[in-house]
């Protein structure tokens, strides 16, 4: 299995005052840190290592978290520095740890989908890169994302059309050739390198057949610790 690259680094500026102190990686969530839960996934996914792209508060992160060893998983850091890099520049400073292929996983969520799946289908694609997507209609926010008949055709974030009723799930396989010609310790969003990439036909798409879990918004910290107290017990 390919590695991990995590997605952890944000200030979760809309769950704020409860992360002004504590990273959201960190949040209890059904009685242990969500970071706890994710790592525990990614392992019963078959996954080996992971590297954690950490920025706002990340110390807090790696103590909790360490080497990987209680998850069963080896746990690698890359981190910010004093400027905010954004989703894109967090990956291009951690590409010396992830080798050519890997996926991306944002921090926020929890994603029931065969990563294994997801992998063969974006090594069958022979593309650079892969989102993973789901029906969304826009149920959980806005639909971002126009899939058809198996073809991921524009994912557009910014500025949603009406015929995208999917969204993007929060699973993604990227190819380093991507950030070879983007800056080195510069800010800049994955979101426009996905969707550039789709309007050139280089994004490959998995559609997911089950909900994702996420804690980003409220709502979604109230849904997850329902689905993760009710999987614990």
């Amino acid at each position: 299995m390919l590695p991990v690259a995590i997605l952890a680094g944000g200030l979760a500026t809309r769950l704020r005052p409860i992360t002004e102190k504590i990273p959201k990686a960190l949040l209890e969530i059904a009685g242990r840190p969500f970071i706890c839960w994710q790592l525990e996934l990614l392992k019963q996914q078959g996954i080996d290592e992971v590297v954690l792209c950490l920025g706002y508060l990340g110390e807090q992160v790696q103590a909790v978290v360490g080497d990987g060893a209680a998850f069963g998983v080896s746990v690698k850091y890359s981190l910010d520095g004093p400027v905010p890099l954004g989703t894109g520049g967090a990956i291009k400073r951690a590409l010396p740890m992830l080798g050519n292929r890997f996926f991306v996983l944002y921090g926020d969520s929890y994603l029931l989908c065969s990563f294994a799946d997801v992998q063969k289908s974006y090594e069958f694609s022979n593309l650079p890169a892969l989102m993973t997507v789901l029906r969304n209609e826009n149920r959980w926010d806005k639909s971002n994302v126009f899939f058809q008949n198996g073809k991921l055709i524009e994912y557009n974030k910014h500025s949603p059309k009406p015929e995208m009723t999917h969204i993007d799930y929060g699973l993604g396989v990227l190819s380093s050739e991507i950030f070879a010609n983007l800056p080195e310790g510069k800010a800049f969003d994955l979101a426009d390198i996905y969707s550039d990439l789709s309007l050139r036909r280089q994004l490959a798409g998995f559609e997911a057949n089950q909900r994702f879990y996420e804690i980003g918004s409220h709502q979604g910290i109230e849904e997850t610790t329902r689905y993760l107290s009710t999987t614990r017990n």
